[in-house]
């Protein structure tokens, strides 16, 4: 293929690290256009494609049965040609604790388009450090993506954690017509602060009570009167192996409005600390009356730009992670975001969607 005929993305752009790669190769298999990453995860200790990207890379290669030169570990380039969008029953065997989630993201929005219902099988980590946990997929990213008018269904049938991962997720995806231009700006009221506070392996349920506890305080301290309910659970040996601890918040609006925040235990877990860190985040999140968070923000850009018409949404300050995947999706479908900063440190992005319907259907 001629060089001209890639669309060139440079894998270093701000945030420097995996979102430029995944949703650029996301995009191309949408849209059938062959892409050249450059200089992939150049900010990072070790620059170049991780195992996670890897295998992220190879499952949409199967599902989209595309040419790749480059698909290599650690290496910094990779030329992508995409063909026809695949349905099937996809496995990925990580044998590390490369995130679930992450594989998910880069393989969710691509059978959407897809001509019938496919699974996705993937082991690996579930609730791991630098990606979203399996619970906020769930929780917050599922009701998200309704407004577009796409979902899915996952179950989780065992936890993985840093360093060995053995967590076993299953993905359903449903595919659609085409997806339906989202209103993220009525903030409304807060009806609900709900979660959920586990431990694993050797770690006491106290740990995940101190947690709930915590939580619980702090968004009290604030609204004494808000319903805040979070669930403590001892993950049993059959469905995690190993140790691991960590919290997920979500808030639910009268308008709709989904936000969350988590916090993972790593090597010294304070179960004080981890309630502590998640609660202020997700107050934060409604003390500014954003309808996105700040870890949803830049999984929606993809959406967006495809979406039939014009989106909207109200959120904080841009992560460089959002402003990445803007300016990946600006450059793969041709469609402009426009971002305005408004009063409060709220910040409204808009864009008019590429309205991209599904040929496979």
């Amino acid at each position: 293929m001629n060089a001209k005929d890639f669309v060139e993305i440079d894998g270093s752009y701000l945030e420097g690290g995996g979102q430029a790669l995944r949703n650029a190769l996301s995009l191309s298999c949408i849209l059938g256009k062959p892409v050249r990453v450059v200089k992939i995860r150049a900010n990072r200790p070790n620059p170049g494609l991780s195992i996670q990207n890897m295998h992220g890379l190879d499952l949409l290669r199967d599902i989209t049965n595309a040419d790749v030169v480059g698909n290599v570990l650690c290496s910094t380039r990779v030329e992508f040609t995409p063909h026809t969008i695949l349905d099937n029953t996809y496995r990925v065997e990580t044998c590390t604790a490369a995130s679930i989630t992450l594989i998910y993201q880069m393989a969710l929005p691509v059978l959407l388009f897809a001509g019938h219902s496919s699974r996705l099988i993937v082991t690996g980590g579930t609730n791991v450090a630098f990606a979203p946990p399996v619970e906020y997929m769930q929780q917050v990213l599922l009701p998200n993506l309704k407004h577009f008018g796409a979902g899915f269904d996952l179950k989780v049938q065992n936890y993985g954690f840093y360093p060995r991962g053995r967590g076993n997720c299953q993905l359903d995806v449903q595919p659609v017509a085409k997806l339906n231009a989202g209103q993220f700006i009525d903030f409304g009221r807060i009806n609900l602060i709900s979660g959920v506070a586990f431990c694993a392996g050797c770690l006491p349920i106290n740990i995940a009570i101190d947690m709930k506890k915590t939580a619980q305080r702090e968004i009290h301290r604030l609204w004494p009167e808000q319903e805040c309910t979070i669930e403590t659970v001892k993950h049993s040996r059959e469905r995690a192996q190993d140790n691991g601890a960590g919290i997920t918040i979500t808030a639910n609006t009268t308008a709709g409005v989904v936000l969350g925040a988590s916090a993972l235990g790593k090597k010294r877990i304070d179960g004080y600390v981890l309630g502590s860190k998640a609660s202020c985040q997700l107050t934060e999140f409604i003390r500014k009356e954003i309808c996105v968070d700040d870890y949803m923000q830049d999984q929606l850009i993809i959406y967006m730009a495809l979406a039939v018409g014009r989106s909207r949404m109200r959120t904080g300050r841009l992560t460089k992670h959002t402003r990445t995947a803007i300016h990946v999706a600006e450059k793969l479908t041709g469609v402009k975001f426009d971002v305005a900063a408004e009063p409060g440190g709220q910040t409204l992005v808009t864009c008019e969607g590429l309205g991209q319907l599904n040929k496979m259907l």
